[in-house]
């Protein structure tokens, strides 16, 4: 028996009492009370008591409040009618064994089983008005408790965006974008104000990012491309971009900033640390109902491994919405790294 249990099962004795203290009123009202209705009210008392805590525990090992509202009324009646038929036969059996005992007289037939039905009846709705007010505070419980997962759920995947959306625009990216612009002010100012433009473009997106659930790739290609553009300021010749994307996978929807995720790590990971730099591949088509989008860079999967956590947590995140979740897979090719996505059309959100 767990510690709630035990909590229940004693808060239970005081509607159980109140119920006892009720047949010993009824009572009352027609002169003293003999031993028999003493033994009749403590026997059903007790009795209430023992099929409450029965039922309850019955209900949630079997789970009935995670059925549908009509399963669990038929289950919640039939456990009411059970229970009233138990709880009178246990204190009919109660005053048996007080009169076979000598405690009272033995009771007669006026307690028998047409007597038995009609208290059972009056027992029923003693029973039903406390499965309803338990039944009840339960399901209110249940559902304040699934209100609060689901927005601790809610802050947490927050936070893992947000922590992602930081990782991605680092300062270290930020910083070299502004550093390379500043250098080109007085050397090409046309070249630095495409540049600065570029990096408006990308905050920008980043910042309206958690606004839209999906946007089309041609949209984040167009991202892809600033960001991109950025990049090849600083790295120079050391960073060659290879795209082979099929005009039908344009329209396609993918989750917000998930490509430009892929195309960071790509040179983060493989052309930062490669001598000389490399090619960097990026390809899209459609195939039947999902996107494929392989991004290729040199290295070796392990090598350097910091820094994926937060970026691959946040993609496998956003890829697990929706009913037809989304694939991720880092696969090792010789001395290059792919990374390729599968993104079912019409299941992501």
């Amino acid at each position: 028996m767990t510690r709630t249990d035990l909590r229940f099962a004693l808060l239970n004795l005081l509607p159980s009492l109140a119920y006892g203290g009720l047949i010993l009123l009824s009572f009352s009202v027609m002169g003293p009370l003999p031993a028999t209705v003493w033994c009749l009210a403590a026997g059903l008392a007790a009795c209430f008591w023992i099929v409450t805590c029965a039922l309850r525990t019955r209900a949630l090992r079997r789970g009935w409040f995670a059925l549908a509202a009509a399963p669990l009324l038929l289950r919640l009646a039939g456990a009411i009618a059970l229970g009233s038929f138990l709880v009178q036969g246990g204190a009919r059996l109660g005053l048996v064994l007080c009169g076979l005992a000598g405690i009272i007289p033995m009771p007669g037939d006026p307690y028998g089983l047409h007597a038995m039905a009609m208290y059972s009846a009056q027992v029923a709705i003693i029973l039903g008005l406390w499965t309803a007010s338990w039944a009840g505070w339960h399901l209110l419980r249940h559902r304040r408790q699934s209100e609060m997962a689901r927005l601790r759920a809610e802050a947490q995947r927050n936070a893992l965006e947000l922590d992602a959306l930081r990782a991605r625009l680092n300062p270290h990216f930020v910083f070299n974008a502004l550093n390379n612009a500043r250098a080109l002010i007085n050397e090409d100012t046309e070249r630095a104000r495409e540049l600065i433009t570029r990096l408006s473009g990308i905050l920008r997106h980043a910042l309206e990012h958690s606004q839209r659930e999906t946007v089309p790739l041609g949209e984040e290609l167009a991202v892809v491309d600033d960001y991109l553009a950025v990049e090849a300021v600083h790295y120079e010749e050391r960073l060659r971009v290879e795209r082979d994307v099929d005009d039908a996978a344009l329209d396609a929807q993918v989750p917000p900033m998930m490509l430009q995720l892929l195309v960071e790590n790509a040179i983060k990971h493989g052309i930062a640390l490669t001598p000389g730099g490399g090619t960097l591949t990026l390809s899209a088509r459609r195939d039947d109902h999902r996107l494929v989008v392989e991004v290729g860079n040199p290295g070796h999967l392990g090598q350097h491994d910091t820094g994926h956590g937060v970026g691959l947590a946040y993609l496998r995140t956003r890829l697990a919405r929706g009913e037809a979740p989304g694939r991720f897979a880092l696969i090792q090719e010789g001395a290059r790294v792919r990374a390729r996505l599968e993104i079912p059309q019409g299941g992501v959100r």
